[in-house]
């Protein structure tokens, strides 16, 4: 019997609609959560999960 779990949001620990087994590997996915209309990058692996921090977008100057 496999085991699912919710993921949460990294965020404000809301469930999100995304479902996850033991063996699910996820790399680089964005997870958005419907609560806090905010999209995170994650890693999981054995439901382990890890946020990918990415450094925000600098203005160009000319």
């Amino acid at each position: 019997m496999y085991k699912y779990e919710w993921l949460l949001c990294p965020v404000c620990d809301n469930k999100t609609r995304v479902k996850i087994r033991f063996d699910t590997v996820l790399e680089n996915f964005p997870l958005f959560c419907p609560k806090c209309k905010q999209e995170t990058i994650i890693h999981v692996k054995q439901l382990n999960m890890s946020v990918i921090k990415e450094p925000d977008a600098k203005t160009q100057s000319r």
